[in-house]
């Protein structure tokens, strides 16, 4: 019987967060969850206000203020597929309390 290379530690363990000052929305973290836990979505006024003006909400702005967001957290299996993927190292994993 051999050992499972599965990087995965099953659901409910671990969710993955994205830093709203970094996320630049380029898909990488939706393309490769096999999960199906991202949503690409464009932040709204609170969440825009929210980011500090420089460079952050210049920066969401120059980008369609569309983000990554984790709208089903509770289907992730901790692979961390997404924090390789993401090139802004937007994405964290942290333990479910």
């Amino acid at each position: 019987m051999s050992e499972s290379k599965d990087p995965c530690k099953g659901p409910g363990l671990l969710r993955p967060v994205v830093d709203r000052r970094k996320c630049e929305g380029k898909e990488d973290c939706l393309k490769v969850c096999p999960y199906d836990v991202f949503e690409l979505k464009v932040l709204d006024p609170a969440q825009r206000a929210a980011l500090p003006l420089f460079p952050y909400r210049l920066k969401a702005w120059a980008h369609g203020h569309r983000q990554a967001f984790p709208t089903r957290a509770d289907q992730c299996h901790g692979c961390g597929l997404c924090v390789t993927a993401c090139p802004e190292k937007a994405i964290t994993l942290e333990a479910v309390r």
